[in-house]
Formats: structure tokens, C-alpha cells, sequence
């Protein structure tokens, strides 16, 4: 979203998501040290496995949440189209890494790294889509 603003709907999105990405760095800090120090298998292992993903799909759900409290079609609007255009590179980036995997034996791409990589491109398309509007 947009980092000073005085749109509630864009303020509550922003303390909301600060609130995940510190629970998420949190997590993962705690699996990761579980992991190299106790060296978890079984059920524990899954579930710590598990635990980091949480935050990530309470952020995603936080998207939904903002684009309904959105008042302004506008935003919505602009802010839908950077979503779509980050789905639209993700799986663009995704589908031709796996080509290249299957066909021409390049390093496999690390799944985790799939949530980022949309962020960036919504990032990017957000840019865009306001200059696209100036």
C-alpha cells in the first residue's frame, strides 16, 4: 500500500501487516533455531515447518480485508490492478523457471521464494499504475 497516508483503510492495513511481518520474523527465527538446535522429526517437525506460513496467510487475508474497507474506488481500483499485474509476473517468472528446470536442468527455484517474488512485482505495478494515472 502507501506508507504516509491519512486514508484509515491504508493505516489500518499498514499496522495490521507490521503486526504479521513481525510475527512471521519471529517464527521463523524460532523454527529455524529449533531446527538447527533440536533437530525436530515427526509431527513437531511439520508443525514448526508449518508455523512461519501462518503469518503469511493472515497477510494475504489482511489484502482482502483492505480492499473491502477501501472506500475509495479509485485506490481499490489502482491497488486491484498492481495485485493482478504481481499474479500476472509471479506466474509468468514461475512458469518459465519451471520450463527451464524440466527442459535445460537449471537450479531447482526455492518455493519460499514465490511469496516475496509477488510483493516485488506488486511493488513494481503499484509504481506503474501511478504513473500511469499522474
Amino acid at each position: 500500500m502507501f506508507c504516509s497516508t491519512n486514508n484509515p483503510a491504508i493505516k489500518r492495513f499498514n499496522r495490521r501487516f507490521m503486526v504479521a511481518m513481525a510475527l512471521y520474523i519471529a517464527i521463523m527465527l524460532l523454527s529455524v533455531w529449533a531446527f538447527k538446535i533440536y533437530h525436530p522429526s515427526g509431527g513437531i517437525a511439520y508443525i514448526l515447518a508449518v508455523l512461519p506460513s501462518l503469518p503469511i496467510l493472515g497477510m494475504l487475508a489482511m489484502v482482502g480485508m483492505y480492499l473491502t474497507e477501501e472506500k475509495d474506488e479509485f485506490l481499490r481500483n489502482a491497488q486491484i490492478q498492481a495485485l493482478i499485474w504481481g499474479m500476472g509476473a509471479t506466474l509468468a517468472v514461475t512458469t518459465v523457471w519451471g520450463c527451464l528446470e524440466d527442459f535445460a536442468h537449471v537450479r531447482h527455484m526455492d518455493l519460499f521464494l514465490v511469496y516475496p517474488m509477488y510483493w516485488f512485482f506488486v511493488g513494481v505495478s503499484t509504481v506503474l499504475v501511478k504513473l500511469r494515472y499522474k
